[in-house]
């Protein structure tokens, strides 16, 4: 049995089938230039077409959030700067097309590795996808075609990357990867696509091989090879009782979500784009908490026009009928940029010129997307929320524009709502430690806890090395956490969390003590947390939550969650 990450929950048995990506051996050698030239294009177009033909297929059963990971491989495809330095390289010195990119993309990746921004290290890896494909194509070698899996079977890999995870198909029953986290591509994607998953599995291509009967434990992160026949009964069951339970929750479908002593509270989905309103209302989603508009750009090579944003806005507000729909300001910088506008570089530009701060500086990109938003606000119910807001002066800033462009379009005679409430994001610590004097001026909070967490911490939560600092359950969180919720209510102001943590199962019982009033979360998880909130007792969980409010560590906290309500 070996140990690893359980990435996406299931359990699943079946035959192994082994990733194995094609030897790529580079041998450099004398080429007529022009030749070579010609051979290059030809590998480039059927590696974009590759591309295109992968996400065409994704498309079918991706978010727009997950889509754009292929986006980012066809702008790689297209950089005409990768094109332009092979090219030079087989004419400047009359060498084989595959030996120019194997250079130029070894040198590419060492440069991009070698950068202090995160976001640019993190393209080495896409380089890397991309550079491989077209070596491959060059080299006339097959990549595996993982959509033609014609049995049951369990993929087993050094690595998946997010072509290879979008080629899935029904056949493929759960994957288990030697390396990856909870936040990595793979991980993500298998909890979109509700497959079983065990990341960071040391010694799972040494142990299994193609044929083996596995045992895929993604609940406890387990990975049995070739079990014997007890171990297999005994998983059978298991198995059986997960998918019953999984069809047991669509029975909560339609159902409140309603704590045993009457407290209602609000369950609702993040989304990425228009196609994942389908998604948020087959898992019982009641509204909409977070609508991350920033995907809208980075699916785009130009700044999305007022109308084509207002067309977005409207589809997803007559798609939640009548149901909240809390939209996010654009929130680009950091880890999101766009290929059409350059940032300033920037020693950290997770703590730089990013979300609010960009906007505004450039309030013509601001206004776009508000009018955008105004003129759909009929079609729905439209709350719309301001990311990275610091200080109150921010929120007043960003609230004046709104209201500007507003009155604006109510004297151009546009049709606009009454009832469209203006809130913030609460994810920098000052922000939550001042909770009271923001919630005079806002209409309702959303608590982002990725950021809140990384930056109380002082933690990167994208690196291993502090990995172990990314603590939703430390005291000093939840501290933070109950103050800007304490800060709401004092002024009679509602609190939604659309952070990772509001779909956490230990997670929800502090939350629902602490008095949250919306949790959004991935669509999957809706049904379990309403089965959680169902199934507790918010006076109880008030107790609770007091208690761990006191504790000083957050493995005291989980341990007395655990004991509460296992």
């Amino acid at each position: 049995m070996l140990k690893g990450i359980a990435a996406s929950s299931g359990i699943a048995i079946a035959k192994v089938y082994k990733l194995e990506q094609p030897k790529v051996e580079i041998v450099k050698k004398e080429a007529v230039a022009a030749d070579e030239v010609k051979k290059f294009n030809d590998a480039l177009e059927k590696t974009k077409r590759d591309i295109e033909g992968i996400k065409e297929r994704a498309a079918k059963r991706l978010s727009a959030e997950e889509l754009a990971v292929f986006d980012a491989h066809l702008m790689m495809a297209s950089d005409p700067e990768l094109a332009s330095q092979i090219v030079a390289t087989i004419e400047n010195e009359n060498v084989n097309a595959e030996y120019a990119a194997d250079q130029v993309s070894t040198m590419m990746v060492a440069m991009f590795e070698s950068m202090d921004n995160d976001y640019f290290r993190e393209r080495a890896a896409d380089i890397k996808d991309v550079t491989f494909r077209l070596k491959c194509n060059l080299l006339g070698l097959r990549i595996p075609d993982l959509s033609a899996i014609d049995e049951d079977s369990i993929i087993v890999a050094y690595d998946l990357t997010p072509s290879d995870t979008a080629q899935l198909n029904e056949y493929a029953k759960g994957f288990a990867t030697a390396i990856g986290g909870r936040t990595s591509h793979s991980a993500i994607m298998a909890r979109s696509l509700e497959v079983p998953a065990v990341v960071g599995c040391s010694g799972v291509l040494e142990a299994a091989q193609d044929g083996d009967l596995v045992i895929l434990d993604a609940v406890e992160g387990n990975v049995i090879v070739n079990p014997d026949a007890a171990t297999i009964k005994e998983y059978e069951a298991k198995a059986k009782a997960f998918a019953e339970e999984k069809e047991a929750l669509k029975a909560l479908l339609h159902a409140k979500s309603v704590s045993t002593d009457g407290h209602e509270v609000e369950l609702a989905g993040n989304i990425g784009g228009v196609k994942d309103v389908e998604g948020v209302l087959n898992n019982g989603g009641e509204g909409i908490g977070l609508f991350r508009t920033e995907f809208l750009y980075m699916n785009a090579d130009h700044f999305p026009s007022e109308d084509e944003q207002f067309e977005a806005y409207k589809e997803v507000l007559e798609g939640m009928g009548g149901r909240k729909v809390v939209v996010r300001t654009l929130d680009i910088g950091g880890d999101k940029k766009l290929s059409y506008f350059q940032f300033p570089e920037e020693m950290n530009p997770f703590l730089g010129y990013r979300a609010i701060r960009l906007c505004l500086d450039r309030t013509d990109i601001f206004r776009t997307q508000l009018r955008a938003l105004i003129r759909a606000s009929v079609y729905g119910r439209l709350c719309i929320m301001f990311p990275m807001i610091a200080t109150v002066k921010e929120f007043r800033d960003a609230k004046a524009i709104f209201e500007e462009e507003k009155a604006n379009l109510i004297a151009e005679g546009v049709q606009v709502a009454d009832n469209i409430e203006v809130g913030m994001m609460v994810e920098i610590p000052a922000a939550a430690v001042n909770a009271d004097n923001f919630a005079k001026e806002a209409d309702f909070f959303s608590i982002g806890t990725n950021d809140l967490i990384q930056y109380s911490m002082a933690a990167d939560r994208m690196s291993e090395h502090v990995s172990y600092l990314y603590q939703p359950y430390n005291p000093s969180i939840l501290r933070l956490v109950k103050m800007t919720i304490d800060g709401a209510h004092k002024e009679g102001k509602w609190t939604g969390m659309c952070g990772e943590m509001a779909g956490e199962p230990y997670a929800v019982p502090l939350l629902l003590g602490m008095g949250l009033d919306e949790f959004s979360m991935s669509a999957t998880s809706i049904l379990k947390a309403r089965k959680m909130v169902n199934s507790l007792s918010k006076k109880e969980m008030e107790k609770l939550a007091e208690e761990a409010l006191s504790l000083s560590t957050a493995e005291e906290v989980l341990e007395l969650v655990k004991k509460t309500v296992d």
